[in-house]
């Protein structure tokens, strides 16, 4: 005679449990509250870029922009308006975000960030926008000091960053335009108006910068390149004929003296 099969009375509640598991997990990242996304970029940026006052979910939120000079530092500056993002799987198993600033974007920021074994690339579409130079100040030093008053006006290409092994790569062409900037550590107003360009070089990994003078009595020039993950800058500050009495002491802060010139040198 064949014996019945026999069934355990615990598998309906272990799928039942596991169901129940399943579905919460799906909820919690569904709905995951955009202060956890606020946590992560203070984490990561030690303190240095804050979330205030987040509200709807890590996929679908706004904030309040927050830059400050780390944990600790009393400097913070917050960008008017808040900033909108959204966050959204797509089919090829990556992320797109669209990020939007209510102060300083006519259309969103695009962007597409595909995870690797041993890192992540983010790819950002071509963009305008334009940004207070006061928001640098809550950086701290130099920024602090400096107390840039201009408008940033930021024109990217197809940017590619990648990280991969904790090796920093940068790929791509963008300029920042610093228009009509004027400092308390001169009584002119403004001192000039600058571009900073970013551009791929024929060495892989180490893109270039530029800086030079578009107008003013404040003459700056330099160059700098991507060397592991910091920046090396040289370049120096001059006054436009004329101006050496009222830009003397700013020359002084700038960088090293040498005769006329002030020598900057970063990293």
């Amino acid at each position: 005679m064949k014996s019945k099969p026999k069934y355990s009375t615990a598998s309906p509640w272990l799928w039942a449990i596991s169901g129940a598991m399943l579905g919460l997990a799906t909820a919690t990242i569904a709905f995951a509250p955009a202060a956890w996304l606020g946590s992560s970029l203070s984490l990561l940026s030690q303190g240095r870029v804050v979330l205030n006052e987040p509200s709807g979910t890590v996929w679908n939120g706004s904030g309040q922009l927050v830059l400050s000079g780390g944990t600790g530092s009393r400097d913070a500056t917050t960008l008017p308006g808040r900033i909108q993002w959204r966050l959204k799987p797509t089919s090829s198993f990556k992320l797109q975000a669209l990020v939007y600033a209510d102060c300083c974007t006519n259309q969103s920021f695009n962007i597409l960030v595909s995870p690797h074994a041993s890192g992540a690339s983010a790819l950002m579409q071509p963009s305008q926008s334009t940004w207070p130079a006061t928001l640098l100040t809550g950086l701290g030093a130099p920024f602090n000091t400096i107390d840039l008053q201009a408008n940033l006006k930021l024109n990217t290409q197809l940017l590619k960053l990648e990280l991969i092994n904790k090796q920093l790569n940068l790929e791509g062409n963008a300029a920042l335009d610093v228009l009509d900037a004027s400092t308390r550590l001169s009584t002119l107003r403004p001192v000039g108006s600058y571009r900073l360009s970013f551009q791929s070089s024929q060495d892989p990994g180490k893109p270039s910068l530029k800086l030079e003078t578009l107008s003013g009595s404040l003459l700056l020039s330099g160059s700098g390149q991507l060397a592991g993950n910091r920046w090396r800058f040289n370049g120096e500050a001059s006054a436009a004929p004329g101006f050496e009495a009222a830009l003397n002491n700013f020359l002084d802060i700038l960088g090293r003296r040498v005769g006329p010139r002030s020598i900057i040198t970063v990293g």
